[in-house]
């Protein structure tokens, strides 16, 4: 049977592969976007002609309740069910740390984090209803152990997310898997404009000597959605070569 599959930020980077991926498996795809709807809507219409496969997009907020829940409507309107979940919307605001501001942490957590939790919960309750689902959260290796004090806040949602990813896996037991996947370095737009030098070093601390790409975590993220994961829960997953 086909999936219906919400994936979030997903005009873009690892969330546009990782819809792909799924379209490739002729999955129903929900395509969420907040600003680039251009991109989304280019996704929609390669997805259609190139894997004959359904596509809905979506413009919302993850972080205002009511549109996520407006968000999650639509889509039980339309197809009456949500099989996976892909929390992969995100953002990183870059300074140094003297010039961290309060607004930066807010905007940054409601987004990483409370956005995550938001749609989880109200995914959730079309999937318990169900007594079947999966969601697959996209943290980072910057909430594990690779640490900037340059994304402070990003670090910290990250692990957020990672302890949200343990307790959501307690809470929707045991119809919904909960798990995580934690990308290091990957060749997205978030990181196009990074200083060589950076590149460079980075990259020499990579076992694979190189940064991932997006298609690399999406198959991890379509390999948890998939019925072979049935008993993997709970887990973060680290995707980053070696590090």
């Amino acid at each position: 049977m086909e999936r219906v599959v919400l994936i979030t930020g997903s005009s873009k980077g690892i969330g546009k592969a990782t819809a792909v991926e799924f379209a490739k498996m002729r999955d129903k795809v929900v395509i969420n976007y907040l600003t680039d709807k251009e991109s989304a809507e280019k996704l929609s219409s390669h997805l259609k002609e190139e894997y004959k496969t359904e596509t809905l997009v979506i413009k919302a907020d993850v972080s205002q309740e009511e549109q996520v829940k407006n968000m999650i409507q639509e889509v039980i309107n339309k197809y009456g069910r949500i099989d996976v979940l892909v929390n992969n919307a995100g953002m990183v605001i870059d300074k140094e740390f003297e010039d961290r501001m309060v607004e930066d942490w807010k905007k940054t957590l409601e987004v990483n984090t409370i956005g995550t939790f938001l749609v989880s919960k109200y995914v959730s309750e079309s999937m318990i209803k169900n007594k079947s689902g999966k969601i697959i959260n996209v943290s980072s290796t910057n909430g594990i152990n690779t640490f900037f004090p340059s994304s402070i806040d990003y670090d910290a949602s990250k692990a957020a997310v990672n302890n949200l990813t343990y307790n959501l896996a307690i809470q929707f037991a045991p119809y919904i898997n909960v798990n995580a996947v934690a990308p290091g370095w990957v060749n997205t737009e978030m990181n196009k404009d990074l200083p060589e030098d950076l590149i460079k070093e980075e990259t020499e601390k990579i076992y694979k000597k190189r940064f991932a790409e997006p298609e690399e975590i999406a198959k991890v993220i379509c390999f948890l959605a998939s019925k072979d994961a049935e008993y993997i829960n709970g887990t973060v997953i680290k995707v980053d070569g070696g590090m």
